[in-house]
């Protein structure tokens, strides 16, 4: 099997070979320790310390084409990344001049799940059996996607590491220091 392993929060990576567009390829996660854990199970949903700022599992990073999503619960021991296969054949995203790819980093929080046997208040829809969509990011706002039929929400954060994260507390200051941003997502989806 072709793994990447992602050293627990350090930011050290080891990859054993292969990349996303190998069908066995995955992308399993270590803890400081060099034990292997779960992204959806073993890392906290908040920062040590805060209940302010939240870990995010990054599954696809900025400008990447090839969409890869976490396998959860019991689907795969430890819960790696993979590519996303349908119909045998590894699914990616379209460019949407002028972007490349995810226009964002794309990932989900950990130990978060949408319930598929729930409707949602809102939008009508069963949750899609995913992680709500591992870097430190400070929650701006949130956007419904209806997918196939069911409920799918879309975080908007900021990296804490991001240069502009000072200026961006709330999701109007989005609109202010990067603008077309959301606009272009709301249009990506």
């Amino acid at each position: 099997m072709h793994c990447a392993v992602i050293s627990g929060l350090s930011k050290k990576t080891r990859v054993f070979g292969g990349g996303p567009t190998i069908p066995d390829y995955c992308l399993y996660f270590k803890n400081a320790d060099s034990k292997y854990i779960s992204p959806f199970h073993d890392i906290p949903l908040f920062t040590t310390g805060t209940d302010v700022l939240f870990n995010m599992i990054v599954e696809v990073p900025c400008w990447m084409n090839a969409k890869l999503e976490e396998i959860i619960a019991t689907e795969e021991l430890l819960n790696p990344i993979i590519q996303d296969i349908k119909k045998d054949k590894f699914q990616y995203v379209a460019n949407i001049f002028p972007h490349k790819g995810y226009i964002w980093n794309y990932g989900a929080l950990p130990q978060t799940w949408e319930d598929p046997n729930h409707i949602d208040n809102i939008t009508g829809c069963c949750g899609d059996n995913d992680p709500i969509d591992i870097v430190q990011v400070k929650v701006l706002g949130v956007l419904a996607l209806v997918d196939e039929g069911e409920t799918n929400w879309k975080i908007t954060a900021i990296s804490v590491d991001d240069l502009e994260d000072p200026k961006i507390h709330y999701i109007d200051d989005v609109k202010k220091h990067k603008l077309g941003y959301l606009e272009a997502t709301v249009d990506w989806f």
